[in-house]
C-alpha cells in the first residue's frame, strides 16, 4: 500500500469526481502502477480533510470506469483499463443494482459450464420447443417439478399442479379464481408490493394485518375475518419480503385455525423455499385441502427463468387455473421450462442451490460485521436485510443518500399496505454484486448511518 495524497484543487470538480481524475492521470502517468493497493477510504478521508462517505463515492465511480478493483479482504488495487479493453469483451454485466432482490449469481467456472452445457444440450430440442405446447407442462415436466416439490414436503399429484410463467402470473390465476371484485384479501402489514399491484388491478380490498417477528398475528387474523370476510389470506411466509421474518410452526398451525374457521383460502408465495436449508413445513403440507402453493424458481435458480409451480388444493381447483392462466398466458416458455428440468434431473439444479445458499450466508456474515445489530432485522440464509433506521434519519433521505454512493436500497413505502410506513428500507445483497463489490457497498452505509442525514448530506 502506497501513501497516495492527490491535490484536487487542480481539477475543478466536485472532491468525489477529483478523486477519479487524479487516479486516472496517476495511473495514466505511471506514477501510480497497476496493481498498486491504494489506502483504505477512511485514512484517504483523513489525509484529505475529506468525508469518508465523498472518498467512498469517489472509489465508487473509479471502480465504474474500470480503474480499481475491490477485493474482499485486501483492500483497493489499481487496475489497467487499457488492457482490458485490449483483452476479449467480458461477458454482459449490467450496472449492479442492490434494490432487486434476486440471489447471488453463480461465479464458479465449473458450475457456469455446467449450466452453459444444459442450455446448448437443449438445441437437440429446439424444433419442438419453438412450438405451442400442452398447457401447464408435459407429464416429463410435471415429473421433474414434483420431485423438486417434494424436497420443500409438498406432495402433490399431477393433476394438481400447473407450470407458470412466473409466480406473478400464478398469482394473478387464483386471484382471479377465489374472489371478485370489491373482494377482501388478508395480507401482511409490510407485504410483497406485487401482490398489491395485483389486488389493485382486480379491484380487491387488502386488508393489512399486524406482524411481529413470528410473522402474522392470528388474534388479528380472526378479528379482520369478523370485520371483512376476506376469500383469502395471502402469505410470504419464509424469509418473508421485505423483513426477512419466518413463521414457525406454530403461529402457521394457529393462523391454520382460524382460516378453516372462517373458510379462508391460504395462497402460500413459497418463494423463498429452497433457499432455507430446515424451514418450517409448508401450509400446503400442514393444510393442503386449503392451500395454493406457489413455489417461483427466481429466488432459487434464476428469475430469469420466468417458471413457477403452482399446486391447487385438488385437482377440481386446478381447473378453473388453467382457464385463467391460459387467457392471460397461454403457456410458460417450452425453453425455460425444459431448461429447469434439464437442470432438475441432473443436479444442475442442486448445484447452484448449492452455490446460492453457501455465498447467502458469507454475504449475511459480512452484513453482520459492518451494520449495526440494533438495526437489522435478517435470517443468516436470505440474500436481504431489513433496516431500521437511527433517529433523525428518514426512509427518503437515507434512500438519496444511498443512491449517491452507488447504492440502491428501497424504502418501506414498497411494502406498507396502509397507514405510516416505518422508518426503514430493505438491502439487497444478491444478483451480480461480487462479495467485494458487498463489503464496500456496507462499509458506505455504515458510516452513512453513523451520521446525521445533514452532515451526510453536506459533502456529497
Amino acid at each position: 500500500m502506497i501513501s497516495w495524497n492527490p491535490d484536487l484543487r487542480r481539477w475543478g470538480k466536485p472532491h468525489y469526481l477529483a478523486i477519479v481524475e487524479a487516479l486516472a492521470e496517476d495511473v495514466r502517468t505511471g506514477r501510480l502502477a497497476v496493481g498498486t493497493r491504494l489506502p483504505p477510504q477512511r485514512a484517504l478521508a483523513e489525509a484529505l480533510d475529506l468525508n469518508f462517505t465523498t472518498v467512498a463515492r469517489g472509489y465508487v465511480e473509479a471502480q465504474k470506469r474500470g480503474l480499481v478493483e475491490g477485493r474482499v479482504g485486501q483492500g483497493t488495487f489499481v487496475t489497467d483499463p487499457a488492457g482490458r479493453e485490449r483483452a476479449a469483451p467480458p461477458a454482459h454485466r449490467g450496472a449492479v443494482d442492490f434494490t432487486m432482490n434476486l440471489p447471488p449469481e453463480p461465479d464458479d467456472p465449473a458450475l457456469i459450464a455446467r449450466m452453459r452445457a444444459g442450455y446448448a444440450a437443449l438445441a437437440a430440442e429446439l424444433p419442438n420447443l419453438l412450438r405451442y405446447q400442452g398447457f401447464g407442462g408435459t407429464e416429463h415436466d410435471k415429473a421433474a417439478a414434483l420431485r423438486w416439490l417434494s424436497r420443500r414436503g409438498v406432495i402433490a399429484t399431477s393433476d394438481r399442479l400447473l407450470i407458470c410463467p412466473g409466480t406473478h402470473s400464478a398469482l394473478g390465476a387464483i386471484l382471479d379464481t377465489v374472489a371478485q371484485p370489491g373482494d377482501a384479501i388478508c395480507v401482511e402489514r409490510l407485504t410483497y408490493p406485487g401482490i398489491r399491484a395485483l389486488a389493485a388491478r382486480r379491484g380487491l380490498q387488502l386488508v393489512d394485518l399486524p406482524i411481529d417477528e413470528d410473522g402474522v398475528d392470528p388474534e388479528a387474523f380472526a378479528a379482520a375475518c369478523t370485520r371483512a370476510a376476506p376469500k383469502a389470506i395471502y402469505l410470504n411466509p419464509l424469509l418473508q419480503n421485505p423483513t426477512t421474518a419466518t413463521i414457525k410452526r406454530g403461529r402457521r398451525q394457529a393462523i391454520i385455525e382460524v382460516a378453516r374457521r372462517y373458510a379462508v383460502t391460504i395462497i402460500e408465495d413459497d418463494a423463498y423455499a429452497f433457499v432455507c436449508p430446515t424451514p418450517p413445513p409448508s401450509f400446503a403440507t400442514l393444510a393442503p385441502e386449503i392451500t395454493y402453493y406457489i413455489a417461483g424458481l427466481a429466488k432459487c435458480l434464476g428469475a430469469g427463468l420466468r417458471i413457477a409451480y403452482l399446486v391447487a388444493p385438488n385437482a377440481r381447483a386446478s381447473l378453473p387455473l388453467a382457464a385463467a392462466l391460459r387467457a392471460t398466458a397461454v403457456m410458460a416458455s417450452p425453453l425455460t421450462t425444459s431448461l429447469a428440468t434439464r437442470w432438475i434431473d441432473d443436479g444442475t439444479a442442486e448445484a447452484v442451490l448449492g452455490f446460492i445458499r453457501t455465498e447467502s450466508r458469507n454475504r449475511q456474515s459480512i452484513a453482520a460485521r459492518l451494520l449495526p445489530p440494533e438495526l437489522v432485522q435478517a435470517d443468516p440464509h436470505g440474500f436481504h436485510l431489513w433496516l431500521s433506521l437511527p433517529e433523525g434519519w428518514t426512509r427518503s433521505a437515507f434512500a438519496s443518500q444511498a443512491r449517491a454512493v452507488g447504492l440502491g436500497v428501497v424504502g418501506s413505502d414498497a411494502f406498507c399496505t396502509s397507514g405510516k410506513p416505518p422508518e426503514a428500507a430493505r438491502v439487497c445483497l444478491g444478483g451480480l454484486a461480487t462479495r467485494a463489490e458487498i463489503t464496500q457497498a456496507l462499509e458506505v452505509m455504515a458510516h452513512v448511518l453513523e451520521q446525521s442525514p445533514a452532515l451526510a448530506s453536506a459533502y456529497i
